[in-house]
């Protein structure tokens, strides 16, 4: 079958979106996504279809039920197998020319160089609670000068943040030096998204538990995070487009119909972002007070 491919016809219809000579330049780069998870799988597969010609993958889990509503590589079939192994078929199923290096212990302080060797692009598709490797990643990118993007199924929406290597930094931004598990996770929440787009409309709270490291994720958000994502790194990869890097970003909502393009001058360091981050620890104060009433009754 692989006889039958022809990477010029099957990626002749991104033409006129891009030129012929930008489709070229797209087969030439690689692109590194640590996580084959909930946007992960999704990421390569978009990135995939877009003619990028290369890839460093990486994931340690397997696939399991509750990964169906969601995750591209959920299937019946796929049940039980490693999640990077299912990607790496279905990326070389839509282009059998692509090279892909395989990591399927994941990313880690031993392997993060050779993960990014090499990488032109950088996109975070780490569990969101992955806090101490995805730091690591982001450092090592910015000291390596591999731009990066990270793009959050939040709601029934999106949020995105470029780092750029002669730009602010990952902890620069979000300021994680020091803070215990739960901290790092009001603080990574709050610095995705300043304009809070998705608040207001989660049906049961109860689902919600940063304390316990779970809460919801819908397949509405993970694939406009694809799309998010494919667009930036055209843009980065081609260096066309005008990229709004950190502290600048943007959230699109699809549930509310809202675009929200944020600018938050020193991260969490901001005046406004430290209030926000003020009433989301409040708030997680307040679920935690009505489980343990709830656990009493």
């Amino acid at each position: 079958m692989s006889g039958l491919f022809a990477y010029e016809t099957a990626f002749s219809r991104n033409l006129g979106w891009v030129t012929q000579a930008e489709q070229m330049a797209l087969r030439g780069k690689r692109i590194a996504i640590a996580g084959m998870g909930g946007v992960g799988g999704g990421h390569l597969l978009a990135l995939a279809r877009l003619g990028i010609g290369s890839f460093s993958i990486s994931d340690f889990d397997t696939f399991d039920l509750a990964n169906f509503n969601r995750q591209a590589g959920a299937f019946m079939s796929s049940l039980g197998r490693p999640k990077v192994e299912v990607l790496a078929d279905l990326a070389a199923d839509i282009n059998p020319e692509c090279e892909l290096r395989v990591f399927p212990e994941g990313v880690s302080g031993d392997n993060l160089e050779d993960f990014l060797r090499g990488a032109d692009l950088y996109v975070d598709a780490l569990d969101f609670f992955a806090f101490d490797i995805r730091r690591a990643v982001f450092a090592a990118c910015h000291r390596m000068g591999i731009p990066a993007v990270t793009a959050a199924p939040l709601g029934l929406g999106a949020a995105v943040l470029v780092f750029q290597p002669d730009g602010m930094s990952f902890e620069q931004y979000f300021q994680l030096e020091g803070c215990d598990d739960e901290e790092m996770a009001v603080r990574f929440l709050i610095g995705l998204t300043p304009a809070m787009l998705q608040f207001g409309y989660l049906a049961d709270p109860s689902r919600v538990n940063l304390g316990e490291q779970r809460g919801p994720s819908c397949v509405a958000a993970c694939q406009l995070c694809a799309g998010l994502v494919a667009t930036e790194s055209l843009k980065i990869l081609l260096g066309r487009g005008g990229v709004r890097s950190a502290p600048r970003g943007y959230q699109f909502d699809a549930y509310r119909n809202r675009l929200a393009r944020t600018w938050r001058p020193g991260g969490n360091r901001n005046p406004f972002q430290r209030f926000l981050i003020w009433i989301a620890r409040r708030q997680l104060m307040k679920m935690k007070q009505a489980e343990r009433a709830d656990g009493r009754s």
